[in-house]
């Protein structure tokens, strides 16, 4: 019985001993994971990614040819880098010229809703290797498909049809001076008619593209174009129309 007695004693003593241990062990980690946890709350990063970060405006040269193209503007991700591109595609509201928003979503509940006007303006500007530049197909190639008789527009413009039958049947050409202006437009019809305006600088072809109801105000619409020319690349090339 002594012995059980002592057995008893000792077990008890050992056990009060382990728990006696245990406590500073614990409160050491738990303070030890305290100190850790507030080391890295100061030190965590508190940036977080900034969209505007990117630049305001891309250097991108087209052909051999530098333009300064606002990012924003741009419509393709894939387009968003400074350098050679073969060709860039842009979008500008009208009147103001500041870059275009991305298009609304459409779902299927409101892609049969009424079509909204359009508010921009569209631009791409390609690389043309040679190709014929457009003054010179306004000259030259346009005439041999035009009706002979020119009719008067609003405000000086002046507009001639292209020939059933022809390569460009249905469709219109309109032409200016002061400022200067050239479009060949399709007529309205399903879709509204859109208009196409092309000028040269270089190695690159500009064309702009339009809602054909915008002749209306025909020279608010080549100032425009002017000055989003001057803006892409300045005023040290006189482009081609």
């Amino acid at each position: 019985m002594t012995f059980f007695s002592t057995a008893q004693h000792i077990a008890r003593n050992s056990r009060e001993r382990s728990h006696g241990h245990m406590f500073p062990i614990v409160l050491g980690c738990a303070m030890a994971t305290g100190a850790i946890a507030l080391v890295a709350y100061l030190l965590w990063p508190t940036w977080e990614a900034d969209a505007s970060s990117a630049p305001a405006r891309l250097p991108v040269s087209i052909g051999a040819t530098l333009f300064n193209v606002p990012t924003e503007a741009i419509r393709m991700k894939i387009q968003r880098h400074s350098g050679p591109q073969e060709r860039v595609d842009l979008s500008f509201g009208f009147p103001s010229l500041a870059p275009a928003e991305a298009p609304k979503h459409l779902s299927a509940d409101t892609v049969e809703e009424a079509v909204q006007p359009i508010d921009r303006i569209f631009l791409s500007i390609a690389a043309h290797h040679d190709t014929l530049a457009p003054d010179m197909r306004v000259r030259t190639i346009y005439p041999r498909y035009l009706e002979q008789a020119s009719t008067p527009q609003q405000d000086g413009l002046m507009m001639r049809a292209f020939r059933d039958g022809s390569p460009y049947s249905g469709e219109d050409l309109f032409f200016a001076n002061a400022p200067d202006l050239n479009a060949r437009c399709t007529r309205d019809a399903a879709t509204p008619g859109m208009c196409l305006s092309e000028r040269r600088i270089d190695d690159a072809d500009l064309t702009f593209r339009f809602p054909r109801s915008w002749l209306a105000q025909w020279r608010d619409v080549a100032n425009a174009i002017d000055r989003l020319t001057v803006q892409l690349h300045g005023a040290g090339n006189r482009p081609s129309s």
